[in-house]
């Protein structure tokens, strides 16, 4: 069977179904958080102690069924993995999966991961927008997780903060604070050595369990069964040293250092007797060259924008077909508003916005985009107040045919 594009109306069903979610309010309670408010979840657990929720998202459905996640597995484009534990022994396999590559249904103890589902259907992404109340810049995506009976990945843990949300059967967990997180060598899977359960539970569709960076847990299917994982950006130090770093290199080029390179220059050198030996000269001239490298705050945030506002190296935007011209456009857009398109990053700070990796000042635009930031829409209502600024709509006409944003639709 041929496979389906990623624009097919089968991968994106929920397009015209609804707008963006709105981001949750601080202090106002929700289930979501056991009744807590997001400001009481923050300042008592995030990133300091597990929380069990019951009922967090009452009724809750999975945002693709089994067929569709198999068919979006299928993909060149999505990160799919693999994992079976047939014979008390794990294996590890990279997508993309066609169907009839997947272990049959009946066939215990496997799971199908498959990443990033929010860029790819507005179901998963409304999903993953009712946790807003972390800020986007800190937000990475949504993972599915699709078991047989017995399936998981094993006891580990993971470095980064992550909700885990039952969407569909019984998924039994146990966790544990332990401070050995040895890992068992030769192993494709970062499977923990030593693994000593401390609390259990067994979730059902609409729980959730949230877990801070580095407690230990170990998720068993019971049944055939569903998770969404939540998951969040934690670069290491030397990751975004690395970045800083090359960023301000990119910077010197912009402000065209690049024509006028300051190139290394050794004009004492004398002629050596051990050509091979690094010459202390150079050490101390390199030295000397890296200490005049210097930044601020204003070059910290706009490499904090650029970098987290770029897009997966597996994203692609995909422009409309058959675009509508500018006048067009401020019509449909007058009638129907706009929203982001769900790979799309907008963040923002007091002068400048980075969209999709792009640094641009806020200047007039800052009321109406930081609206459009953190609502990821903009009403029709709204839209018209500002159709009569032709700048700001050839912008957003710009960012229309890019394929950042879309006409929105009738829910």
């Amino acid at each position: 069977m041929p496979k389906r594009p990623l624009d097919h109306p089968a991968h994106a069903a929920s397009a015209r179904i609804s707008p963006p979610v709105p981001p949750p309010s601080p202090d106002v309670p929700t289930p979501l958080l056991g009744n807590l408010t997001p400001s009481q979840f923050m300042r008592r657990y995030w990133q300091k102690k597990p929380l069990l929720i019951r009922q967090a998202i009452p009724n809750v459905a999975a945002p693709l069924s089994r067929d569709e996640l198999f068919e979006l597995a299928d993909q060149d484009e999505v990160e799919a993995r693999l994992i079976t534990h047939f014979r008390n022994k794990w294996q590890l396999e990279h997508g993309p999966f066609a169907a009839d590559e997947l272990p049959t249904l009946k066939q215990r103890a496997w799971t199908l991961l498959v990443q990033g589902v929010d860029l790819h259907d507005d179901r998963a992404r409304a999903l993953l927008d009712r946790f807003r109340f972390v800020p986007d810049a800190r937000l990475d995506d949504l993972m599915i997780s699709y078991a047989t009976d017995g399936g998981g990945v094993g006891p580990h843990f993971d470095s980064y903060d992550v909700f885990l949300l039952q969407v569909h059967g019984k998924r039994r967990w146990r966790i544990s604070a332990q401070r050995d997180l040895s890992l068992q060598p030769g192993m494709p899977l970062k499977v923990l050595q030593h693994f000593v359960p401390e609390e259990e539970w067994v979730l059902e569709p609409g729980d959730m369990l949230y877990l801070p960076p580095h407690i230990a847990h170990d998720g068993v299917a019971e049944g055939e069964c569903m998770t969404c994982s939540i998951g969040f950006r934690a670069p290491s130090s030397s990751e975004l040293t690395a970045q800083f770093l090359y960023h301000l290199a990119e910077r010197g080029e912009d402000r065209g250092e690049e024509r006028a390179p300051k190139l290394y220059r050794d004009p004492q050198q004398p002629a050596v007797e051990h050509p091979a030996e690094l010459p202390q000269a150079l050490v101390d001239r390199v030295g000397a060259i890296l200490a005049q490298v210097r930044w601020n705050e204003k070059d910290i945030a706009s490499f904090l924008g650029t970098y987290l506002s770029e897009p997966k190296p597996s994203v692609v935007f995909d422009p409309p077909k058959q675009p509508l011209n500018e006048a067009r456009f401020i019509q449909r857009a007058s009638n129907f508003g706009l929203r982001l398109d769900r790979k799309t990053v907008l963040l923002y700070n007091s002068r400048f916005f980075f969209l999709n990796g792009e640094e641009n000042r806020l200047a007039g635009l800052k009321k109406w985009l930081i609206e459009f930031a953190d609502s990821r829409c903009l009403s029709a209502k709204r839209f018209v107040t500002l159709s009569g600024d032709s700048s700001v709509t050839a912008l957003l006409h710009e960012w229309y045919c890019a394929g950042w944003i879309q006409v929105g639709e009738p829910a």
